[in-house]
């Protein structure tokens, strides 16, 4: 009997110390997506999170002729070439004895679907914003999907070593465009050419940065007494000015609530320079203090908790070819519950199988390292022979399924055709992967058998040609296909919708899953197909 009893008391010690274990994992992670629009700096300030947390010693551009290094996010070579980000990159560093995730997203509005899929996976959100152009539409687009999902946001002002507007001019603009509360938790002295650096208002310091190599973070000038003779010389004419502004919003904005932040209710705002280092410690030193940790998780049947000892985590991204010289495929699975294992059995929810993962990885972009154990709030890469698809739950054994992951009806369309028939298969194996990836959609007419790709964007038109050459070799051609949105259509009503596919052969297809898809030519067609067959349900997102 004490034998029985010595063995519950270990279970119960166990227990407790693996969720003691799991609370402090989960304490020390901050998983956060960085957004803005195109050319705002979003990625240079990853290279600049990344140098600071130690990852990379020298950061890359993502436009120089006189750098050759590009940046660590942009590793497709298609962004290399472009000076833009396509697709979102993963990379995970300490700082601070804190484990950060940063996602960094595309900028672009044509990959917008892959941004936005992408929040999902995020804890906080890191706004960038040009100080010399303001707020931006994708700015405000990628605002709204925040205050949806309620994600605390902070604000980078960016730039500010540039013409820029007057810092009390752009915190009046975020305000009104992005329809919240700042509150400037840095304020710049000096902009332009006369920029000499930021002023710190949460720990009540100045900082600058010495040295013209801007690939390096150079050596710190620091000061925390004002009045201190020598930081009066080093700011000049500013000092004055610096004092005045100081005590303006001193009593405009008394006292940051953290409280207000994880509710969504206020953005804390920071001034800078990213490609000059200014602010990036800043934001970055105040960020592992009050951003929120790995949250609970809502599913279609209840809420989960990132406490809970049972494993649970969700697909949100996919992408093929990272590595070109293995032709892997790799799926992103966000870890919302309990650990993950490497080797353990877990079931893929959607089909029911059970699976092993023997290489799980961690990534810094395109580079992977084989991982043990993973965390609420990590990300891990997972090897996928084509069982995954975006949206996916996988778990211990729970029948879940995950909340929130959008999949958009697009707007562009374009007829694909094979331009070397000797590469039919790796066409068609490429098409097949890049649509998986949610970069596209892909679909087959009902009237003439011809394959059709829809986008949200043209550029992505040019990505997938590119990619189909450069990473399957492969070559493709498009023809026009003047649609205005692909639908998907469902009734109950089988004598109805025979007489639907009668009249609109020619406009009706399937996607990729077997689905029928009605293809408008017009808002007006659209219209008037809805009016004339109201038992039919027209569906403008693919998951219903």
């Amino acid at each position: 009997m004490k034998c029985f009893a010595g063995w519950i008391l270990l279970a119960i010690f166990a227990v407790h110390f693996f969720i003691m274990k799991l609370s402090e994992e989960i304490q020390r992670r901050r998983t956060f997506a960085i957004v803005s629009h195109p050319d705002a700096g979003k990625t240079t300030l990853t290279e600049k999170f990344l140098l600071f947390g130690g990852a990379i010693n020298v950061a890359g551009a993502v436009k120089s002729n006189k750098i050759r290094k590009t940046a660590t996010s942009d590793f497709m070579e298609i962004e290399k070439q472009r000076g833009i980000s396509v697709a979102t990159s993963v990379m995970g560093f300490e700082y601070g004895e804190k484990k950060i995730n940063i996602l960094d997203t595309p900028g672009h509005q044509d990959f917008a679907e892959d941004t936005f899929r992408t929040l999902t996976a995020a804890d906080s959100v890191i706004i960038v914003i040009d100080a010399a152009k303001g707020v931006e539409a994708q700015t405000r687009k990628l605002m709204n999907v925040c205050r949806m999902r309620k994600t605390p946001v902070m604000v980078f002002v960016n730039k500010m070593d540039r013409p820029a507007l007057d810092p009390f001019e752009l915190l009046d603009e975020i305000e009104q465009e992005l329809e919240i509360h700042v509150h400037p938790l840095s304020w710049p002295v000096g902009m332009g050419s006369d920029f000499r650096g930021v002023y710190n208002r949460y720990d009540r310091t100045f900082r600058s940065f010495s040295g013209i190599n801007k690939q390096i973070i150079g050596e710190l000038v620091e000061y925390r007494d004002l009045t201190d003779e020598q930081f009066q010389k080093h700011i000049g004419p500013h000092a004055e000015r610096l004092q005045e502004d100081l005590e303006l919003i001193d009593g405009v904005y008394p006292g940051f609530v953290q409280k207000e932040y994880l509710e969504g209710d206020t953005a804390p705002l920071f001034f800078g320079s990213a490609l000059n280092n200014f602010g990036v410690r800043d934001i970055l030193d105040c960020f592992i203090q009050v951003a929120p940790s790995p949250g609970p998780v809502q599913t279609e049947d209840r809420l989960i908790d990132p406490l809970e000892n049972k494993f649970s985590g969700f697909v949100f991204k996919i992408h093929a070819n990272m590595d070109p010289n293995h032709r892997d495929r790799i799926a992103f699975i966000k870890i919302v519950s309990g650990k993950f294992e490497r080797n353990k059995g877990y079931i893929h929810v959607r089909t029911g199988r059970q699976m092993k993962f023997s290489s799980p990885t961690s990534f810094m972009a395109e580079k992977k390292s084989i991982i043990s154990e993973a965390y609420p709030g990590d990300i891990v890469g997972v090897h996928d022979t084509g069982n995954f698809k975006i949206g996916d739950a996988v778990t211990e054994g729970e029948k879940i399924q995950f909340n929130g992951i959008p999949s958009f009806s697009p707007e562009l369309f374009r007829y694909v055709e094979n331009a070397d028939p000797m590469k039919f298969k790796q066409l068609a194996r490429g098409l097949d992967q890049l649509m998986d990836e949610g970069v596209a959609q892909l679909f087959v007419s009902a009237a003439n058998g011809r394959k059709i790709i829809g986008t949200v964007g043209a550029l992505q038109f040019d990505v997938i040609q590119y990619r189909l050459q450069h990473e399957y070799g492969a070559r493709c051609r498009y023809e026009q296909l003047p649609m205005h949105k692909a639908c998907w259509i469902e009734t109950g009503d089988t004598v109805k919708l025979k007489d639907f596919r009668l009249r609109k052969y020619q406009q009706l297809a399937t996607d990729k899953e077997g689905r029928e898809v009605y293809m408008a030519e017009s808002p007006y067609a659209l219209q008037m197909a809805q009016e004339k067959f109201p038992e039919i349900t027209f569906h403008f997102n693919s998951e219903f």
